[in-house]
């Protein structure tokens, strides 16, 4: 690290914002007095542990460089920080054109505890991060007197009491942007816990849930390229009690590119993201989708558990959506996606809606899933989901009490299960009722009935 590269020490209890932040005994006191230095490659931003920053977040603009990062971690000894920002940190999500269906909203306000917005070679790490609606005023859900007028009554998976009628501010624990500098490299986040997070389980592409990453299209594209990502990694990390995702990475404003079955890599090195890797994490109590990547060439995701997600998608709590669709979440998949892998994941108790399953190579090609295992997942094990998702391949997975229906062929055209054990419960179909219709090869696959 050069002369040039500086630490800033940031202390809830002790410091003071008059302070220059440049030492222990000099910490700055707040997240705001971050907010407003223009930090420079191989600075490191350091929270002193048992520190709460109420109400409080951190909006990065800044990047450093692959070889000296900028670094937002902690310090000292005892609880990790917590940043409990409480629906603040306010920013305006604009993907700049319709969703890949005109029933998503595609704009609007989100509140995030961490935004890195065209931030590039960001590693954040060892931090609690919380964004929950419980003591925000003027959001109809949460508001006891409205709800005693309408009669509207509503329940979270986590035991918050909204107005059903009204629409949720999207919440996110940490949103990453990229919208106006083309390609963003070299984000990690890593071991942070991220947890009652309450955004709005209705707009599934808006950046809300835990952690969520998204490519908004640029003013002038032709000039600052297209907008998309590279080198990321979400790793260690803990997420719980959030709402819509767990994890997600990342939609994109150039959805449209992806059009069709066969997904040429040529696209995906102009347009998608490139090395993204998704590991040892656990997702449990989502509201909706648990681990998800998206648009993205060869991602690699393995060693994450989750646990209990899709536990808002449902007729008592997503009651009310309007127009909106997406119905529908499933544990650990791609969307989009070519040659992703998926290895050594475990998936349990995923909530039944109409999808429901552990698994689902979702419209991508060349999907692989080997060396995982689900248990007791309500909408079962696999989906190969519809037409577009072509050459998948399902192998050496473990299936064990699946419900509902132990694979999903959803129309389509050629999935393979290969090498797999699928313990079944007597009653359980292997082939889930009116998810069938598509064409599978089965081979060497053991079932074996409980």
């Amino acid at each position: 690290m050069t002369d040039l590269c500086r630490k800033y020490y940031v202390d809830s209890i002790n410091g003071s914002d008059t302070n220059d932040g440049l030492s222990e005994n000099s910490a700055f006191a707040s997240l705001f007095a971050i907010n407003r230095l223009a930090l420079k490659p191989g600075d490191h931003i350091l929270l002193a542990c048992g520190s709460v920053f109420e109400k409080q977040f951190l909006q990065i603009r800044d990047s450093g460089t692959k070889q000296m990062p900028i670094v937002i971690g902690s310090y000292g000894c005892g609880e990790d920080p917590l940043i409990k920002t409480d629906g603040q940190g306010i920013w305006y999500q604009d993907y700049g054109k319709e969703l890949d269906s005109p029933t998503h909203v595609y704009h609007g306000y989100v509140s995030s505890a961490v935004l890195l917005f065209d931030a590039e070679y960001i590693i954040i790490q060892d931090i609690e991060i919380t964004n929950s609606a419980d003591k925000v005023i003027g959001e109809n859900y949460s508001q006891a007197d409205k709800m005693a007028k309408t009669g509207n009554h509503a329940m979270t998976a986590w035991g918050v009491e909204y107005d059903s009628q009204a629409d949720k501010m999207e919440r996110t624990g940490v949103s990453v942007v990229a919208k106006e500098k083309g390609l963003r490299c070299g984000i990690t986040l890593r071991n942070l816990k991220i947890h009652d997070v309450h955004g709005n389980v209705y707009d599934k592409h808006m950046n809300n849930g835990g952690i969520y990453m998204t490519a908004l299209q640029p003013a002038e594209e032709a000039m600052t390229g297209v907008a998309r990502f590279s080198d990321i990694l979400v790793e260690g990390c803990y997420v719980y009690r959030v709402s819509r995702w767990g994890i997600a990475v990342g939609y994109s404003y150039a959805h449209e590119k992806f059009a069709g079955a066969e997904l040429d890599k040529k696209k995906f090195l102009k347009y998608g993201h490139e090395n993204i890797v998704i590991r040892d994490n656990y997702v449990k109590m989502a509201g909706g989708d648990g681990i998800t990547v998206m648009y993205a060439l060869r991602p690699f995701v393995e060693h994450n558990m989750t646990d209990s997600v899709a536990c808002e998608i449902n007729d008592r709590i997503y009651c009310n959506p309007g127009n909106r669709g997406g119905k529908v979440a499933a544990a650990i998949w791609p969307w989009k996606c070519k040659d992703a892998l998926f290895r050594y994941n475990e998936v349990a108790d995923t909530r039944l809606n109409q999808d429901g399953m552990a698994y689902d190579a979702d419209s991508g090609d060349g999907t692989v899933y080997e060396y995982n295992y689900s248990r007791q997942n309500e909408g079962g094990c696999v989906m190969f989901c519809m037409q577009e998702a072509i050459h998948n391949t399902f192998r050496n997975n473990v299936s064990y009490d699946d419900l509902g229906g132990t694979i999903s062929p959803s129309e389509n055209p050629d999935a393979l299960l290969t090498d797999n054990i699928f313990y079944v419960r007597k009653g359980v179909p292997f082939v889930r009722k009116n998810m069938d219709g598509g064409n599978f090869t089965e081979e060497n696959n053991q079932i074996i009935q409980l």
